[in-house]
């Protein structure tokens, strides 16, 4: 049997010195090295994604690496690649440091300096009941690497503002609406208001599992609210102070704790970078970045996405941007917020509704929003865009809230059944629009043709005069000049000129079209003008 081996060593010597040893181990087929904890992470995701079989069997992790701990990488690789065996390499081998690597999922230990012996004894261990592992649960089911759930979306505003925290609220409720369980986790930790969307008053918060080293289901359900909803709520504590309680190694393991018990994980990160969101953010399977279709965020949104590719934390190509507030005729389209962050964006934009939203958020109730809102509408149509409503199959003897997926896919076809009633309602107003439409033309084109018919017999009955004046004929000269101001289709029009006193008065008589120019329905209008004779002698 080949063993496939992932090692992770950030030093380069070291490994130099691991490839070297590997290289000589029987049956071992050992993969370049990563150089750090992102790395090894996106390189598990990668394989798992293009097939569970291509992970490795083995994963060698060195105290060193980073940005992120050994220990904790190791309890997050267990948690989401359970079949997979992970093996620490560290100069420390006492019995604090093996129970320590134990606990959070080892298969074992190995001493530095490296011996060709130790290695190949932990690597074979790790392998062996990597491949028993693997047959008990069966290599092709899902959830083998994915946990009972166990997706974290983290929503992040690109400046203070922006909506992350009705995002967040939306998208949570909308997951726990298609059957799922779902946890909102508020990282605001200064200024987080999930409690005060959800109107919900509870005493503890996130703040109270910062001492705790292990935490266990019945410590973390002391934590969690559940809401009316079903929602569990892990709340940022109400002292603001207390957030510099909660370090990156707290919110991972709440993290890790919550991911092992809820199929979702919803984060509010609110709009400030600190030690705990940067770890949401970094273990998140889903990274969203809400910005606002302005220059003042979406300049922020880049800061924001600079910021967490220089300390490792995220890619600006694995966050997806969520422009909300947006409206067609703004100036700046999401194609150009891909461009100026280099990240991807969404194809549900939440539009501008305050006024929707206005209610609910003074009630403190986001989650009686009218499910004709346009806003929640969005927001339910991005969980689904994401995955996080996706109906699952049953699978593995376990039993899904089918009716309840039901329930959810329903709510998210409402947006496009309301475009449909639009689109039925436009149709049957149509033929009224049609007819309106026509009385108006048919009234522009009777007005014309007045406009047409006076202006004739103005210029007629002026040239009747010019040519009695001349001594030509005025009865031919004023015919001639009325024809000559009338456009071709009203060339049938009869114009009449008659001398009263000092006076030639010129009558035309234009057909009024229907509907076009040269189609006559027999109605008629009347243009009359009247011209002074002058160069004659009173006798």
């Amino acid at each position: 049997m080949t063993i496939r081996i992932l090692p992770a060593v950030g030093d380069i010597d070291s490994a130099r010195a691991l490839t070297t040893l590997l290289s000589q181990l029987a049956d071992a087929e050992p993969a370049p090295p990563v150089a750090d904890t992102t790395a090894l992470l996106d390189t598990l995701a990668r394989l798992a994604a293009e097939s569970l079989d291509e992970l490795p069997e083995v994963v060698l992790v060195h105290e060193r690496i980073g940005p992120m701990p050994a220990l904790d990488v190791i309890r997050d690789l267990v948690m989401r690649f359970p079949a997979v065996g992970v093996v620490l390499i560290t100069a420390d081998t006492s019995t604090n440091v093996l129970t320590a690597a134990m606990d959070s999922g080892a298969r074992g230990i190995i001493g530095l300096p490296l011996g060709y012996d130790a290695l190949a004894e932990r690597v074979q261990a790790a392998a062996a009941w990597s491949t028993g592992m693997r047959r008990h649960l069966g290599s092709g089911t899902p959830e083998l690497y994915a946990g009972p759930g166990g997706s974290v979306v983290t929503v992040t505003g690109a400046k203070g503002g922006v909506g992350a925290t009705v995002a967040a609220v939306q998208l949570a409720l909308a997951a726990q609406a298609s059957g799922r369980s779902v946890a909102l986790l508020d990282l605001d930790l200064q200024s987080g208001d999930v409690a005060s969307y959800l109107d919900v008053q509870f005493r503890r918060s996130i703040a109270d599992l910062a001492g705790i080293s292990d935490i266990n289901p019945r410590v973390l359900q002391d934590a969690v609210y559940t809401h009316d909803t079903g929602l569990g709520l892990l709340l940022a504590p109400a002292e603001g102070e207390r957030g510099e309680e909660i370090t990156d190694r707290v919110a991972r393991q709440v993290l890790q704790a919550l991911r092992s018990r809820y199929e979702v994980v919803v984060v509010d990160c609110g709009a400030q970078l600190n030690a705990a969101n940067a770890a949401a953010v970094e273990l998140a399977d889903q990274a969203l970045l809400l910005v606002t279709p302005d220059v003042v965020a979406v300049r922020a949104a880049k800061r924001m996405v600079r910021m967490w590719d220089r300390l490792q934390i995220r890619k600006a190509e694995e966050t997806l941007t969520v422009v909300n507030r947006f409206s067609r005729g703004t100036e700046i389209q999401p194609s150009l917020v891909e461009r100026v962050t280099g990240t991807k964006v969404a194809r549900s934009t939440v539009p501008a509704a305050f006024k929707e939203l206005q209610s609910a958020v003074d009630a403190g109730r986001m989650q009686d929003l009218d499910s004709k809102s346009t806003v929640k509408q969005a927001l339910w149509g991005l969980a689904g865009e994401i995955g996080l409503v996706v109906a699952q199959e049953s699978g593995g003897g376990g039993r899904r809230r089918k009716a309840s997926s039901d329930r959810g896919a329903l709510a998210l076809r409402r947006k496009g059944g309301d475009r449909g009633a639009v689109t039925l309602e436009f149709a049957g107003m149509f033929p009224i629009l049609l007819v309106v439409m026509t009385i108006l033309w048919q009234c522009v084109l009777y007005g014309y043709t007045y406009s047409l018919a006076g202006n004739a017999a103005d210029e007629a009955a002026r040239a009747a005069t010019a040519a009695h004046a001349a001594g030509a004929d005025p009865q031919g000269a004023c015919a001639a000049a009325g024809k000559e101001h009338l456009p071709d289709a009203w060339q049938g029009a009869a114009i009449d000129c008659n001398r009263e006193g000092d006076v030639w008065k010129a009558d035309v008589i234009a057909e009024v079209p229907l509907f076009f120019p040269g189609f006559d329905a027999g109605w008629r209008v009347d243009g009359e003008a009247g011209a002074a004779i002058e160069g004659e002698d009173d006798e």
